[in-house]
């Protein structure tokens, strides 16, 4: 199935960061690149997927709650490379564990000049997890059910890297907040499930 695209990140982007993309001509910063695995695999017979918690640090994503991921090195021969080789350096899952299924829309993340590219794949069986303490505060384990939810889309007054008590959409999955360029990749995400499950 072709992927949803950059619609179906905008309803969970906040507005201002709406504003703020609209008016951006990205390719002029000279952004930095990054991927993301969106990770599928079988817990108690329930299609789970992989979170994890940022730890508290200084910087833009201090605490936030994200998909496993990093920046692009330049050994890495693609983003697919980038999402495998990060995945199992934050959380433990061995690449050869992970069949990829498909990339989805890349989002740019204006506070910190990221491209980032996310990738689907699952496993098929629970990976045992092993946090990299320096990047991974806690892994997340949401059963994908919660994320077809939409009692689980909330709006969330949130203090931000760019603004002060703004409302944001945002998720809450497994009792953590879900709010900005990962609630986005994952709305893209549930758009795409919810589509094929109509089919």
């Amino acid at each position: 199935m072709s992927v949803p695209g950059e619609s179906s990140h905008f309803i969970m982007a906040p507005e201002i960061r709406m504003r703020e993309l609209n008016s951006l001509k990205i390719e002029e910063k000279n952004p930095r690149n990054a991927a993301v695995m969106m990770l599928f695999y079988p817990k108690e017979s329930v299609t789970h997927f992989v979170l994890i918690l940022r730890p508290e640090y200084e910087g833009v994503h201090s605490g936030q709650v994200a998909l496993p991921g990093g920046k692009v090195e330049t050994y890495d021969l693609n983003y697919t490379d980038t999402a495998l080789r990060e995945t199992e350096e934050e959380v433990g899952v061995k690449i050869s564990m992970v069949n990829v299924l498909k990339p989805l829309t890349k989002v740019y993340i204006p506070p910190s000049n990221f491209w980032v590219h996310p990738f689907m794949g699952f496993a098929e069986s629970r990976p045992d997890f092993v946090l990299q303490k320096e990047e991974v505060a806690k892994v997340i384990e949401v059963p994908l059910e919660e994320l077809l939810n939409e009692n689980n889309v909330v709006p969330q007054k949130l203090t931000t890297s760019y603004a002060k008590n703004i409302e944001v959409p945002s998720f809450e999955l497994n009792g953590y907040v879900v709010w900005g360029a990962t609630a986005m990749m994952l709305s893209e995400l549930k758009m795409l499930l919810k589509t094929s499950m109509e089919l």
